[in-house]
């Protein structure tokens, strides 16, 4: 098979910075290839020389003739001004097709992005739609191939969904290859064939697995293992001639000559091993807790916020205790933001400070701490050195009681020495990105509210990162569109429809399940499924329960009822003025709601077991 787009033994550096050296990628009809790789490697940089955008400064670029490259960049640049379907029409101007198929391709995939006004001008637009349209945009000329750098940026899940389902597609704008740039762990799993890691980790600057994501990660833990038994093996070799290098061999005799220089050429290969072996260092993050016992962080009861008529959730209910790992779910714009902007108002000494709810009350424990990440960093001071961004009060940093030198607290986070007097703004959106969370990890908190984290972060961060997160000892709040990281890291979501609800899920996938039109016509859905399959599914399958399983399912509503009907009595008892004077009797309260809303969870559990049963599944 002809390969419709390859290069070999590229090489690409900016000053004395080498981004990569002597790489070949190679792609096929029907490649469905992911690149990724350690903030810095120049994966960017690649795809721009693969789709002619820049020069490399050694190799070649092989492209098959009359073979369409299109460019999905990570910003998305368009005339403003001018309608979706203008923008689109502008892509497909020069390819001197008739109107007509110009027509069909426009709306066709306008239609398959799910654009409710298609003449709606692109100024207007959200991040999540303008990246909408900019898949479009890479598309509508019908490309051989397609090169994507990010294409989930700014997609929440939904869009994500959305795209995973174009890629798989076999329609007449599909590409016969594509090559891209994510570090969504759980889209490369679900749509690439070929992982291509670019690091100077490895000997030939790339590490190229056949496999989804989890096939990758497999072959790389092997090869790295591999790898390090290689310098040990080295350094042993090494250590015996240079014993035999300091007893003085006299250099005249030529079979001495020979081995000494070999025992060179061994030193000489040890070192390019181990430079190798410290590629890849991943950022040092570990959030500080501050320990605090107290059952309940934050309580909010019954809060209500809209903007301009609209309402984002309203009768919401939410208590953070340590250990609470909360994750939300949500359309952009749905509420998600507000929601971490007002539990943060809540922490702030000031009370009239910050978002505050239309209605309800967010009550908290006394001195509580709570740190934000703000997806839009303007807590950062762009004109800033990076010197004084890690370090606002000096050359050092305190952390957990210890003084760190500010060198070495950029170390921690992959910046080098003479990065230092770097203005911020210069800097990568991954850069600022670790700046934000060691400005997170010098503060004890009880409360982490963040939201989009992963934004720029490559791979090996957000390991860590989720790694620091497990084992942070406070409460968690997540807003995040990494399923991977949602899987990982929360027990439980509150999911927003964008029709003023929002309700806790036990993971994701549930949440995803009610999504149709904001969920009512899923829920329309399964309504009738129900109906449709009572009488058979009751005379087919209630036999399979057992007399005790049925006797049990009989009274489960009944048991639920009466629990969450204890639930109320103790979240009424608790706001009392009388329990909220008596620490002991408040402190009962607590542990008996705690016990009763697990015992609710744990109901609803066992009914769900029993309800499959009944129904064969």
């Amino acid at each position: 098979m002809s390969n419709l787009l390859s290069c070999r033994d590229l090489s690409k550096a900016f000053g004395a910075q080498t981004l990569f050296s002597s790489v070949d990628v190679v792609l096929a009809k029907g490649d469905r290839v992911g690149l990724i790789g350690p903030n810095g490697s120049g994966k960017s940089t690649l795809l721009k020389i693969l789709a002619g955008l820049i020069e490399a400064d050694n190799g070649e670029i092989f492209r098959q003739r009359h073979v369409r490259v299109s460019y999905l960049a990570q910003s998305d640049v368009f005339d403003e001004e001018k309608s979706c379907a203008d923008n689109l029409y502008a892509a497909v101007a020069a390819l001197h097709i008739e109107e007509v198929e110009q027509y069909n391709r426009v709306h066709s995939l306008l239609s398959r992005a799910e654009f409710p006004d298609p003449d709606s001008p692109v100024g207007l637009l959200s991040g999540g739609w303008r990246k909408r349209l900019a898949i479009c945009r890479a598309l509508v000329v019908h490309p051989d191939v397609l090169v994507m750098d990010e294409p989930t940026n700014h997609l929440d899940i939904e869009g994500i969904l959305w795209l995973e389902k174009l890629l798989k597609a076999s329609l007449p704008e599909s590409p016969d290859a594509y090559l891209m740039v994510s570090h969504d762990r759980r889209f490369l799993e679900n749509t690439v064939s070929r992982i291509v890691e670019l690091s100077a980790a490895y000997p030939e600057g790339t590490l190229q697995v056949n496999g989804n994501y989890s096939a990758f990660l497999e072959k790389r833990e092997l090869f790295l293992e591999q790898q390090q038994e290689q310098e040990e093996r080295l350094a042993n070799k090494v250590r015996r001639e240079n014993e035999w290098l300091s007893r003085g061999p006299k250099a005249r005799a030529t079979k001495a000559k020979s081995r000494k220089d070999a025992a060179y050429r061994l030193q000489d290969e040890l070192s390019v091993v181990k430079q190798r072996n410290r590629v890849g260092t991943a950022v040092d993050i570990s959030f500080d807790g501050t320990d605090r016992k107290t059952r309940q962080l934050l309580v909010a009861a019954g809060i209500s916020k809209g903007f301009e008529g609209r309402s984002l959730f309203s009768d919401l209910d939410l208590t953070l205790s340590p250990g609470t790992r909360l994750g939300l779910l949500g359309r952009n714009g749905c509420g998600k933001s507000t929601l971490m902007q007002i539990l943060a108002a809540a922490g702030s000494d000031d009370e009239s400070s910050g978002l505050q709810p239309d209605s309800g009350t967010v009550t908290t424990a006394d001195n509580l701490r709570i740190i934000s990440f703000d997806q839009r960093r303007e807590q950062l001071d762009q004109e800033q050195t990076l010197r004084r961004a890690l370090a606002p009060d000096g050359d050092s940093v305190v952390y957990q009681d210890r003084s760190i030198h500010v060198a070495s607290w950029a170390q921690r986070f992959l910046f080098r020495t003479d990065q230092l007097e770097t203005p911020v703004s210069r800097l990568s959106g991954g850069e600022q990105a670790r700046i934000l969370i060691a400005s997170l990890m010098r503060q004890p908190a009880d409360i982490l509210l963040l939201d989009e984290p992963t934004n720029d972060l490559d791979i090996p961060s957000l390991n860590v990162l989720e790694q620091s997160l497990n084992e942070f000892a406070g409460a968690l709040v997540l807003v995040t569109h990494d399923r991977f990281m949602l899987d990982r890291i929360c027990d439980q979501v509150l999911g927003f429809d964008g029709q003023g609800n929002a309700s806790l899920f036990a993971d994701y996938g549930q949440w995803l399940a009610t999504l149709d039109g904001g969920g009512k016509a899923e829920e329309e859905k399964k309504q009738r499924k129900k109906k449709n399959a009572t009488k058979a599914a009751a005379q087919k399958t209630v036999k399979k329960l057992s007399y005790m399983d049925q006797r049990e399912y009989d009274q489960m509503e009944k048991k639920i009822l009466e629990a969450e009907s204890r639930q109320e009595e103790l979240e009424t008892e608790i706001q009392t003025p009388e329990t909220a004077a008596d620490p002991a009797k408040l402190a009962e309260c607590c542990e008996e709601l705690e016990l009763v809303q697990q015992e609710i969870v744990d109901l609803y559990s066992r009914w769900e077991k029993l309800e499959a049963l009944r129904n064969g599944d």
